[in-house]
């Protein structure tokens, strides 16, 4: 089983990091990191994630998956990245994202017609690619599964693992990693937390929003061609 995590600079490390430990601990599992060169590729935060596998070496995959983070605009419109997605898709089992990886399955025009997720300050951008925005920490639609923003990454890698391998196998890798979330606040998802606490969160987006509004104009406009 072949399954492959898209490495891009600017992701966000936990999108990435959350799944590879739940998909490393999979029986008969072979987990590829890729990208355009085996070079260093820097996260967000500054954390350094060296790919093994390029894309033009990548076999055919079981699984694909496309994490999130602000390096997402550039992979948007990036031809040789889509083109790989669109190629693995074609003979994937399972097609899927986590966080705004949504939005890069969508620029590669994988996500029409379907029910997807993704981090909910990018939820309403899912339309305008064709797909149909769906609440969740993991949505499935036939053999797109979409995950939530960055923690409902190790759920989303849960629930795929119990697809592919039955619960007992998820179960027991959730009992190895001891995931058992408990936090410390309800401030998870917008419709839980404070009120000042969501303003504050929508001011830290409000670039990228901007940003974002742009490119979906242009990825929209390309995908009706």
């Amino acid at each position: 089983m072949h399954i492959g995590l898209l490495l891009f600079p600017k992701l966000t490390q936990l999108d990435l990091t959350g799944p590879f430990e739940v998909f490393a601990a999979t029986p008969g599992a072979t987990v590829h990191l890729l990208w355009k060169t085996k070079d260093p590729v820097q996260a967000i935060t500054g954390m350094k994630i060296v790919p093994d596998t390029t894309l033009a070496e990548c076999p055919q995959l079981d699984v694909i998956c496309v994490p999130g983070g602000s390096g997402v605009a550039a992979v948007m419109e990036d031809p040789e990245v889509l083109d790989f997605l669109r190629r693995q898709a074609a003979g994937a089992r399972y097609i899927t994202s986590v966080c705004t990886g949504a939005l890069v399955l969508g620029a590669a025009g994988l996500l029409k017609g379907k029910h997807a997720t993704t981090h909910w300050g990018s939820h309403d951008f899912l339309a305008s690619l064709g797909a149909i925005p769906t609440k969740g920490r993991v949505v499935r639609d036939g053999n797109i599964f979409t995950g939530g923003g960055v923690t409902a990454g190790i759920d989303f890698a849960l629930t795929l693992v119990g697809e592919m391998c039955g619960p007992t196998v998820a179960q027991s890798i959730q009992l190895q990693i001891e995931y058992a979330p408990a936090p410390p606040f309800e401030s998870g998802s917008p419709d839980t937390a404070p009120e000042q606490v969501v303003a504050m969160a929508r001011k830290h987006l409000s670039g990228m929003r901007t940003e974002r509004e742009a490119l979906m104009g242009r990825v929209a406009e390309r995908l009706a061609v």
